[in-house]
């Protein structure tokens, strides 16, 4: 197998890790980030495959904005679909093996316990559809593609990006002053971005296939998940728990939509860490990159 990956989405806070993660196993890394490559645009997308012929093309490129999807159901579909679909044409041509991103919204999260990868998607709203989507484009087209379902994603990079993530979101609201209220009532598997780049490079490494669930490890609510956050930051904001009928959304989101790492454990990939190391992890690397700037 060639050992030539090529990242699309590089940028992001797991594309930046996977660019690491593979260059450190001794990889030849291509990274291409949304301003280098549009993956909606299928000649481009086979162009550039043709050109830089890796081994291996992992997409970590998504439209994530949950709510936005709902005014925007098109250019959801298009980035998060039709763009997996022009990626496992141009993979299939090439004959490259291909790797998916996709997320704990593809379920409805009403089974009440985490999700495994035979339990049946039921996906809400214009994300989770155009996700799931991707998905089945990527089974449609190619014969072995290997599909990861991730949840709540977060990491270093979100220090440079746009939106952040959620340590970033509950940290800058820390310092208003201001009463902080989350919801209890939804229940996730948040993911360490570091972490899932090299589990995912170890699935790459193992030639594996098909749908792999690979969530933080912890199934914790978000207030419970901001509550770790400021204890491990030494700050004690006036934590509330959040009605969430007083927060509706344009998107419906899943309650319960923790994934199970029992299949990626028995295929022998190393189980993630207790969340609180995971958190303490991340908080130092933040100060040594503030501290850097």
């Amino acid at each position: 197998m060639s050992t030539r990956v090529l990242i699309v989405g590089s940028g992001g806070q797991l594309g930046v890790e996977l660019v690491r993660e593979f260059t450190a196993r001794s990889w030849e890394v291509v990274g291409l980030k949304r301003a280098e490559l549009d993956i909606t645009d299928q000649a481009k997308v086979e162009q550039a495959i043709a050109a830089i012929d890796p081994g291996v093309v992992i997409n970590a490129a998504a439209y994530n904005h949950v709510d936005l999807a709902e005014k925007q159901p098109v250019e959801a579909f298009q980035a998060n679909a039709i763009a997996v679909r022009n990626l496992a044409l141009a993979c299939r041509q090439s004959d490259a093996r291909f790797v998916q991103f996709s997320t704990d919204y593809v379920f409805d999260g009403t089974k009440g316990s985490s999700y495994v990868e035979d339990d049946r998607p039921h996906p809400m709203g214009a994300y989770a559809v155009s996700k799931y989507a991707g998905e089945l484009y990527a089974q449609a087209y190619l014969e072995s593609p290997l599909i990861i379902r991730t949840s709540g994603v977060f990491g270093p990079g979100g220090l440079h990006t746009a939106r952040g993530n959620f340590i970033e979101s509950m940290l800058r609201l820390a310092k208003s002053g201001q009463p902080l209220r989350v919801v209890q009532s939804h229940v996730a598997s948040p993911t360490y971005s570091p972490l899932l780049a090299a589990r995912s490079a170890d699935l790459v490494a193992a030639n594996a296939s098909g749908v792999f669930h690979a969530g933080g490890g912890t199934a914790i609510s978000w207030y419970d998940f901001a509550a770790m956050i400021f204890q491990a930051a030494g700050l004690t904001p006036e934590l509330r728990v959040a009605d969430e009928r007083e927060y509706r959304t344009a998107a419906k989101r899943p309650r319960y939509s923790a994934l199970s790492n029992s299949k990626l454990e028995a295929f022998g990939v190393k189980p993630f860490p207790p969340m609180e190391e995971v958190v303490r992890d991340y908080l130092a690397k933040r100060t040594a990159i503030t501290a850097a700037v």
